[in-house]
């Protein structure tokens, strides 16, 4: 049986004053605004075409939004971060699935691929973020469902232990630590790194 690759990016609207508060705080809520909006834009225009699997947009909130047309929507589950991937890993078609947050310039199709290559011989693989997050989660799904999201403690530097400690005697593999952008000092590296040659 073939199964469909999954990719969900995981977006929040983006309008001013709503989402990246922390960023906001540090480089006024314009600055996180236009870098909501860019990175985001961005990240649909590099992994969301790929045949190489199916990508979904996981929204919040519901209604509004210039969301590409050619990309399928899910509406983000109320509740907890966890509770949210859970719902929506838990809803698609079967098949591999990889939750991305769109946040992290330093995605590309490469690490998409490295994903779902991952989850050919481990159950869960990870994409370790700077801060003790993660910006990516795999999941194979198959033979069965494993949540790893619950009593996490999100938005903290446990949030990938945490996890990984739900996934423990499970394979689980790691790929490139990436910097999530939650805030002004993590905004000026990318910044920093984007201006070399």
């Amino acid at each position: 049986m073939t199964w469909t690759r999954h990719l969900v990016i995981f977006a929040r609207l983006p309008r001013l004053g709503t989402g990246k508060r922390r960023l906001a705080a540090d480089v006024g809520p314009v600055a996180a605004l236009a870098f909501q909006r860019i990175a985001l834009s961005a990240l649909i225009r590099r992994v969301a075409f790929d045949r190489r699997w199916r990508t979904w947009l996981a929204v919040t909130p519901a209604h509004g939004g210039p969301w590409p047309r050619r990309l399928p929507r899910l509406t983000q589950p109320s509740g907890d971060l966890g509770r949210r991937m859970g719902r929506v890993a838990r809803s698609l078609p079967p098949g591999p699935v990889l939750i991305v947050g769109s946040d992290i310039p330093g995605i590309r199709p490469l690490h998409i691929a490295s994903g779902f290559k991952a989850l050919g011989d481990h159950d869960a693989v990870f994409g370790p973020a700077t801060d003790g997050g993660y910006w990516l989660v795999g999941l194979k799904r198959r033979p069965r469902f494993l949540d790893p999201f619950v009593n996490v403690r999100w938005s903290t530097p446990h949030a990938l232990a945490d996890t990984v400690a739900n996934l423990a005697g499970w394979r689980i593999a790691r790929l490139d630590t990436l910097d999530d952008i939650d805030d002004g000092a993590a905004l000026r590296r990318h910044r920093q790194r984007s201006r070399r040659p």
